[in-house]
């Protein structure tokens, strides 16, 4: 009796614990890598869309050209290379996973600089390989974060370090989105539609951005858990880009999971469809429908980092209070309701009132999911091979979603905004009763993150 009267005691503290723990120290230095892993992602993607729009480029093109994100679903290919091999003269200085990281941010500055210099309206060409080469240095830093993210905390931190890790993350998204656009509607020439010296400035601005990244790299101390090698060698990076270091941590998986593998597996797969497929389309739709940068920009701003930042911080919170799986439950439900307000919004036309409702929503959500589905990947992985597993996970996430986004523009072409929007939202609301499911199959696994 003693102890379980010690037990319930204890948890007690852990109520006022749930918020405290966002002010640790490896916590707020999770914001800041969130941002980092955030920003590249709508220069590649989302306001890349509304520039090209601008530009005059076709929806289709920019639907095809949003394939430039499924290199982050092949991350998984050089992932074991992140876990296994370090890098010269950078590791022994930093470490392993920080050496990848500040790597990988000086090569993504680089990425956002050459894609600052380009004019899609002359050619589209050099524009899209840089974008190529951007998402390439994103998604290798992604890799490096993910490991560090997992292995610089135990398993009952996980979900206040994905949570700060989405807020950051969501601010990087803003700050590439609303920011973006702001600056190149502040640069442009008066009474011009079209601008590329704007857009140079935007892009030459974000790069500069990256800065925040690489501050929080060399600020970082490296996870205990990380072995530092002195120098890399041959044959450890032969190893791997071997077989066999995609087999293990592939076997691994399945030999902790067994028959419920599967459905975990798909469950991932589907888990952002309805969100990747909407957003492609979200800032051609915001150019076309009438709202100026300005207004896209101010809206984002206010309402996108109130909503972004209380749907990360009530996701984690609601990950430590609820479980994983019942906050996941809510945040698939509600990605894909809040599809429904663009199909609206799309019907009603340019109403700057109810952008703010659409976009605050939609943060609202879309932080809250992704911090509860954050921390049920970061649950899933073996410490033995974090970067690589955690690399499959996200590329599995990323894979389908990426791959139909590709056919938004044809999508929207053929039914229109309102009808394209309706649609993502129908696709997603199954992706509920799958995690429904999965929260009910009692892995073992699953059932020691509830207790987390």
């Amino acid at each position: 009796m003693l102890k379980v009267q010690n037990n319930s005691t204890a948890r007690a503290p852990g109520r006022f614990a749930v918020w405290r723990v966002y002010l640790e120290p490896n916590s707020i230095r999770m914001l800041f890598f969130g941002f980092s892993s955030g920003l590249p992602l709508l220069l590649v993607l989302g306001t890349l869309g509304f520039r090209l729009r601008e530009a005059g480029v076709e929806l289709t093109t920019i639907g095809f050209l949003s394939w430039v994100g499924l290199v982050y679903g092949f991350k998984w290919l050089w992932a074991p290379a992140v876990d296994r091999v370090a890098l010269p003269f950078l590791s022994t200085k930093l470490g392993r996973r920080r050496s990848w990281l500040l790597a990988s941010q000086i090569a993504l500055c680089t990425g956002l600089v050459l894609m600052a210099l380009t004019d899609p309206q002359a050619t589209l060409m050099p524009l899209a390989v840089a974008a190529l080469f951007s998402a390439f240095a994103s998604a290798t830093q992604d890799i490096a974060l993910d490991a560090y993210r997992i292995e610089s905390a135990d398993g009952k931190r996980q979900a206040a370090l994905a949570a700060m890790y989405q807020a950051g993350y969501r601010l990087g998204m803003i700050w590439a989105g609303a920011g973006a656009l702001a600056f190149a509607a502040w640069a442009q020439a008066d009474g011009v539609a079209y601008d590329p010296n704007g857009w140079r400035v935007s892009y030459l601005i974000m790069a500069a951005s990256v800065g925040v990244g690489i501050f929080a790299t060399l600020s970082a101390r490296e996870p205990e858990s990380i072995v530092q090698s002195a120098a890399p060698s041959k044959a450890s990076a032969c190893r791997a880009f071997s077989f066999k270091a995609l087999a293990e941590p592939v076997t691994d998986f399945f030999r902790r999971f067994g028959s419920t593998a599967v459905p975990v597996l798909l469950l991932i797969a589907t888990y952002r469809i309805a969100d990747i497929l909407m957003g492609v389309m979200a800032n051609p739709f915001y150019a076309d429908i009438g709202f100026t940068k300005a207004e896209v920009a101010g809206i984002t701003k206010v309402f996108g980092v109130l909503m972004t930042l209380t749907g990360a911080f009530v996701g984690g919170a609601a990950t430590m209070k609820f479980g994983v799986m019942k906050t996941l439950m809510c945040g698939a439900l509600l990605s894909s309701l809040t599809n429904f307000l663009f199909s609206v919004l799309a019907e009603i036309g340019p109403s700057v009132w109810f952008l703010a409702v659409t976009v605050s929503a939609d943060n609202l959500a879309s932080g809250l999911s992704a911090a509860a589905f954050l921390a049920y990947l970061s649950g899933l992985t073996c410490r033995s091979y974090t970067a690589t597993q955690y690399a499959l996970f996200s590329s599995l996430m990323l894979m389908l979603p990426k791959f139909l986004a590709g056919f938004s523009g044809l999508m929207v072409q053929s039914l229109g905004y309102s009808n394209f929007f309706s649609v993502t939202a129908l696709i997603g609301l199954p992706v509920f009763s799958l995690a429904w499911y999965v929260s009910r199959l009692g892995v073992k696994r699953i059932e020691e993150l509830e207790r987390n």
